[in-house]
């Protein structure tokens, strides 16, 4: 008789994990200036472009590194939709969801510092405009890594058919939580809901920080604080499930199979942070998509992570091979 594990690997054989992300994509208005202005004052700024964002960022990493990708949200008509089914096309990534014909999807403007600081203002369109049924358009199969973001839970519009679509899922589904700085302060509801059914967590260490501290966790004093953080984020999701805690060039913890592992990053001088999560985050599925272990996914996360930040631009994500030799010269 064959083995669960034998027959698990012939069903990746036959159906590889596909990354699935249900957040929202948007257009990033990236807007460098010298400083942010004072309230009601005026700054000149040193550049303006537009970039395929927000949920894309995730996707683009993850293909380029060779997962197959689905994008579940909606997309609006427009020329702010059509640039970003251009970029999804570009890299061979399916949108699944039908066109919103009403409106165009929405803008996120980004202001970056010479610090590479950046501060974001966001607008609303059709990437909200999700049902149950629109989110089922991705077929989500046994082993999908589908990803959610806490900005989808931060508004009813997204936050209810979403919830109630995870409801829905297989249960070998993987799904993955990016929390983002909305997370903690949702109502209790909400949070406790997306908890229940995460598989895997995936933060900075300020998110991390901000889920410990409105849960009234602890954690203890440690040299590294992200490996404390990890190990006391893995009982808040579900059973056997792994988190991640990210830290910029510092690299990253993870707590997974019962261990927490500090995995060393590769500080660059950043030119724009914009993105550097999410490439992480695309990076990081990439490999487990292609049954890496979540230590040598994180490397090579944390590798792609620090690639970006050299670059312009969210959607400046690196290829499998350019991350490959960036970990040969080190």
């Amino acid at each position: 008789m064959r083995s669960r594990a034998e027959i698990d690997d012939e069903q990746n054989r036959q159906h590889p994990p596909r990354v699935i992300h249900t957040g929202q994509a948007l257009v990033d208005l990236v807007i460098e200036v010298p400083d942010l202005p004072a309230r009601g004052q005026n700054v000149m700024a040193d550049s303006v472009a537009q970039y395929a964002g927000g949920a894309v960022t995730v996707l683009l990493a993850a293909a380029r590194l060779g997962a197959q990708c689905v994008h579940a949200g909606s997309l609006g008509t427009g020329p702010h939709g059509d640039l970003i089914r251009e970029a999804l096309d570009a890299d061979g990534i399916t949108a699944s969801a039908p066109q919103v014909a009403t409106q165009d999807t929405g803008v996120c403007v980004v202001l970056v510092e010479p610090t590479a600081e950046r501060t974001f203002v966001t607008t609303l369109g059709a990437e909200r405009d999700i049902t149950v049924d629109s989110l089922a358009s991705a077929a989500v199969q046994p082993g999908d890594l589908v990803c959610v973001t806490g900005y989808s839970l931060a508004v009813a519009q997204t936050r209810d058919p979403l919830l109630a679509w995870l409801a829905t899922l297989p249960e070998a589904a993987v799904v993955v939580l990016d929390p983002g700085a909305a997370f903690a302060a949702l109502p209790d509801d909400a949070r406790d809901r997306m908890l229940a059914r995460t598989d895997v967590w995936t933060s900075n260490a300020e998110e991390a920080t901000d889920l410990l501290a409105a849960l009234s966790v602890p954690i203890e004093a440690s040299e590294r604080e992200i490996v404390e953080q990890a190990r006391a984020l893995a009982p808040l999701v579900r059973a056997g499930a792994v988190a991640i805690v990210r830290d910029g060039g510092e690299g990253c913890a993870v707590h997974a199979h019962g261990e927490t592992t500090y995995v060393p990053g590769f500080p660059q001088t950043p030119v724009d942070t914009n993105g550097a999560g999410d490439t992480h985050t695309g990076a990081l599925l990439a490999g487990i998509a292609d049954s890496s272990t979540w230590v040598d996914a994180c490397r090579h996360a944390n590798a792609a992570a620090a690639i970006k930040v050299t670059r312009r631009g969210p959607t400046t994500a690196p290829t499998a091979a350019e991350v490959e030799e960036f970990l040969r010269d080190r």
